[in-house]
């Protein structure tokens, strides 16, 4: 039985990296591109709820939506039949033309498109690469981890549709190096310093408007992180958690109920 596949991105459905994914996973699953009509980069996880979305059929299989990433995913798996002709057994995203490393994982269109898949329970992938590196290859690796997932998901029993925080719900995100060695590294998250400005401008008629962020990114050496396996050459494959509660805050979430408790 071929798996159902519901694919997103974040660079919009027309991007030669979605394309190259489709095909590879086209190889042994059937696959629903539901992904953004523009580029949707750094989107996060926003969900378009003051506005009405409008989607298109691009041709069999593929649809736009004029949304964010999580718009999307979430408008296939609750569009009672409109793009999905069932559940789907993985949501997988991208592949994204860049990095998502370290704290970009709050920030990414990409991640968050996987994301609204696991927490309904359907096991996801998030796959980005850096431009330099060849698509195909990219896509045929994440095929591969993907077709991993779904033997995987078959060993666990089988969880209802529906909103989950549960730790064991697979979410991954798997990236690629400029020059990859073909080894594959299991990491943490690492982290990132961008050079974070505000460029200030003036249009035409006088009135200030704003560019976020620079250019420049750099990170240091850190043992088993995603950016340590990027800085070696190595694809790093990152689980990551839909639950982010805190356990080891050295008792301060304690202290801090304690002093606004009215309670006696």
């Amino acid at each position: 039985m071929r798996a159902l596949i519901l694919l997103s991105n974040d660079d919009g459905y027309s991007s030669p990296g979605l394309r190259a994914f489709r095909d590879a996973l086209a190889t042994w699953a059937d696959v629903i591109v539901v992904a953004p009509e523009n580029e949707q980069s750094a989107s996060s996880h926003a969900l378009s709820l003051h506005r009405p979305l409008r989607a298109r059929q691009v041709e069999p299989g593929t649809f736009a939506i004029d949304g964010t990433p999580a718009d999307c995913v979430y408008t296939a798996l609750h569009g009672e039949g409109r793009f999905l002709p069932g559940w789907p057994d993985l949501v997988c995203s991208g592949v994204n033309r860049g990095l998502n490393l370290g704290q970009d994982a709050f920030y990414s269109g990409t991640i968050a498109a996987a994301r609204e898949g696991a927490l309904r329970g359907i096991p996801a992938l998030a796959a980005s690469a850096h431009p330099k590196m060849p698509v195909e290859r990219v896509a045929a690796a994440a095929s591969k981890l993907a077709m991993a997932l779904f033997e995987e998901k078959g060993k666990t029993p089988a969880q209802s549709p529906g909103p989950s925080l549960r730790r064991s719900t697979p979410l991954i995100s798997f990236n690629v190096p400029p020059d990859w060695t073909g080894e594959v590294r299991k990491t943490r998250l690492g982290a990132r310093l961008y050079e974070e400005i505000i460029e200030v401008r003036k249009d035409p008629r006088g009135r200030e408007y704003m560019w976020l962020g620079g250019p420049g990114v750099r990170h240091d050496r850190d043992a088993g992180s995603d950016t340590d396996a990027y800085d070696d050459g190595s694809a790093s494959l990152t689980t990551l958690l839909l639950d982010l509660t805190r356990d080891d805050d050295g008792g301060l979430s304690e202290r801090l109920a304690r002093g606004l408790s009215t309670k006696t």
